[in-house]
């Protein structure tokens, strides 16, 4: 049937499936020639995070994917279609021009302390459900830390793999890397911005960030009376998680989780559990 077989003789026949089956073979190469093409674009625009991240979040479990308007009460049952950015969500709009007074449109307080289940939630942050938080600053940077329940599940750090200053960050892209005992975990950016300063545990925080453009880079992310029912569910996803080792082992009185988690159950699969609350499975 092809040219170069033994006895190829042109006629009507021939001439279609030679039509066709070239058609095919140039159609296959474009369509990998242009993948690759935005590939190598997407690696070069720094879009792979956001890839990744878009690969994760439809792996999370229904529940973890809630839209922060069932969180606050204002709908029964929603489940965002925005990988948790809120940034140009349209329906966002329309529940805040509704609602002005949502907990989604309001802005930290200057100051003060909420206890929350036994965990510390300062007011004057934004919380990502990656379970890190952005402190504004009166320079126009932001300082980006873990929350007291991220903290906890890590508890004392061996290593910590920050940014070089000058990176720059995209939502739920790759902020650092902590590494405990063989565990490894890829602690995801609340914010888009980039480092302009790096810091620690020791410091409270972990890295300062100059976002463009203050109120759209921080709209994605809970604050006020989104903060206690979602902290509800990730307990909750907690104690599922550390099931299988023993609750007990891991949780003070009350059910509150413990300064340092991986030291308090040594044998439970660190791994599998950070995997899951920094949702990166």
């Amino acid at each position: 049937m092809l040219p170069w077989v033994y006895e190829f003789r042109w006629d009507l026949g021939h001439i279609i499936f030679l039509g066709v089956f070239y058609s095919v073979v140039i159609l296959i190469a474009f369509t990998l020639v242009r993948a690759l093409i935005r590939a190598i674009r997407d690696f070069k625009n720094h879009r792979v995070d956001h890839i990744m991240w878009q690969a994760t979040f439809e792996d999370l479990p229904t529940p973890v994917r809630a839209c922060r308007h069932e969180l606050s009460g204002e709908v029964a049952n929603r489940t965002c279609p925005n990988e948790f950015d809120c940034r140009e969500c349209r329906t966002h709009e329309l529940f805040l021009r509704k609602n002005p007074a949502s907990p989604g449109g309001t802005t930290p307080r200057a100051s003060g302390e909420e206890q929350l289940f036994g965990l510390s939630f300062p007011l004057d942050r934004y919380y990502d459900r990656g379970h890190t938080w952005v402190q504004p600053d009166k320079d126009g940077t932001v300082k980006v830390g873990l929350n007291d329940l991220g903290a906890r599940l890590i508890g004392s750090v061996e290593n910590v793999q920050l940014p070089v200053i000058g990176s720059r960050l995209e939502v739920h892209g790759t902020a650092w890397h902590v590494t405990r005992g063989g565990a490894d975990t890829r602690i995801l950016s609340p914010i888009e911005g980039t480092v302009v300063e790096v810091g620690g545990p020791g410091k409270g925080w972990y890295l300062k960030v100059r976002p463009e453009g203050m109120e759209t880079a921080v709209r994605h992310l809970l604050r006020g009376a989104e903060i206690k029912p979602w902290l509800t569910r990730e307990l909750e996803r907690l104690q599922f998680a550390l099931s299988a080792d023993g609750v007990g082992m891991s949780l003070a009185d009350g059910g509150v989780p413990v300064e340092d988690l991986p030291k308090s159950s040594p044998k439970t699969d660190w791994d599998a559990v950070w995997g899951e609350m920094f949702l990166e499975a």
